[in-house]
């Protein structure tokens, strides 16, 4: 018998514990909706019950929580119209709760009942609601970008993206439709590069890239997180995406001659730099790469005949200027240092040596000359070849560059 009532008294508690519950939901819900709502009070109702084991997984609770939500930003939307003091950023956050709460109740809404029915009354109007409010996500990225919190930036554009694949839009194409979902994924994606978190930049970057300007910066940023994470499969996939995609921008086909080259997978950067020249045989840049790409295999005669090329198509190539002068001066110091340390100056051998190697000295320097003029600021090009060939020559000139040296 004391088992009975002890069992009974169980029952009867959990019964005002749930009651209890339910009364909060209602009273949160008269709170909202009444003419001067106390929202404070009504959040802090409804969100005992979003906690509590009798109805947590009521969908009920968590509609009412999006209510407030709701009926917070129409007052503050309702201040902004009558040009009083309202709370933009307070907005922004009600926002992003309310897509959290409704997308909550929408999930336990779509739990079939005892006979295996789903009846969701509430997925119409909270994705109508959704929709009407959710571009201030946006309107809050931006606010936290503009000024500097990234964090929170991000945050705002990722609720956004994210948003719009969620099951109570079940039927609907955000993403194709939404003509500001790309440009969102850019920002997201400048936002979590600030951050350097990489991770984001995996999941935003893919969504933002297109034919664009801005696109291509994604694109850009992708390769840079994959290079941080250590994925060199993904990087280089990327990598060439990017040169099919946007051909005309060096930083693809650089990035990845470059990893190429540290690799010393010198056949396959000379490959690709080879396919590049002749798909834009006029194009100075990758002339001048498929010189450096020889001059790294120390095939000088091939490496001298491609920055001359790219001389020709661009006048004003510095790089190629300065690695034409430097093919020059890495023969002269190479036949000098095959001469023997103890051979006689007077050598029929030394003297020829020597005398080759200043010839090449003396070809070299108008190159080097010739990079200063075009990039005098730029002295790694120049100084360093201007001083040995000074050097080497016994000119003059030498003092001025010791003195910038």
């Amino acid at each position: 018998m004391k088992k009975v009532l002890l069992s009974v008294a169980l029952l009867a508690g959990a019964f005002t514990l749930s009651f209890a519950q339910q009364k909060n939901i209602k009273e949160a819900k008269r709170i909202a909706n009444s003419n001067n709502p106390d929202f404070a009070q009504a959040e802090k109702l409804i969100n005992e019950s979003l906690v509590s084991e009798e109805t947590k997984n009521d969908p009920e609770a968590w509609d009412i929580a999006g209510l407030i939500q709701k009926r917070f930003i129409e007052e503050e939307q309702k201040k902004q119209y009558l040009k009083q003091s309202y709370d933009t950023v307070g907005v922004y956050s009600s926002v992003a709760k309310l897509v959290d709460y409704y997308a909550k109740c929408d999930e336990l809404a779509q739990i079939p009942n005892a006979k295996g029915k789903v009846k969701n009354k509430f997925r119409k109007s909270n994705a109508t609601t959704i929709m009407q409010f959710r571009p201030e996500l946006i309107n809050g990225g931006v606010y936290y970008f503009n000024h500097s919190k990234d964090k929170e930036a991000l945050d705002y554009f990722l609720k956004y993206l994210e948003s719009a694949s969620m099951d109570i839009f079940e039927g609907n194409d955000l993403v194709s439709e939404d003509a500001n979902f790309k440009t969102i994924a850019y920002y997201a994606t400048l936002a979590a590069m600030r951050i350097e978190d990489y991770a984001t930049i995996e999941k935003t970057a893919p969504m933002a890239v297109d034919t664009t300007k801005e696109g291509m910066q994604s694109l850009e940023i992708l390769t840079y997180a994959y290079k941080n994470l250590k994925k060199d499969a993904e990087f280089l996939a990327t990598l060439k995406e990017g040169m099919e995609k946007f051909p005309e921008h060096m930083y693809f086909f650089g990035s990845l001659v470059d990893y190429y080259v540290n690799k010393e997978q010198l056949d396959e950067a000379l490959a690709l730099a080879t396919d590049m020249v002749a798909k834009n045989p006029d194009n100075s840049y990758y002339v001048y790469v498929e010189g450096f790409i020889n001059h790294h295999k120390k095939d000088y005669a091939a490496a001298a005949a491609s920055f001359k090329k790219a001389i020709a198509i661009d006048p004003e190539n510095a790089e190629a200027y300065s690695n034409l002068g430097l093919v020059y001066t890495i023969q002269a110091q190479g036949i000098l240092d095959s001469i023997p340390v103890d051979m006689d100056i007077n050598d029929s051998e030394y003297i020829a040596k020597t005398g080759e190697a200043i010839q090449l000295y003396k070809e070299a320097l108008p190159f080097y000359v010739k990079a200063r003029e075009l990039k005098p600021d730029n002295k790694d090009l120049w100084l360093q070849g201007l001083y040995l060939i000074y050097y080497k020559l016994g000119m003059e000139e030498i003092e001025e560059i010791e003195a910038l040296m």
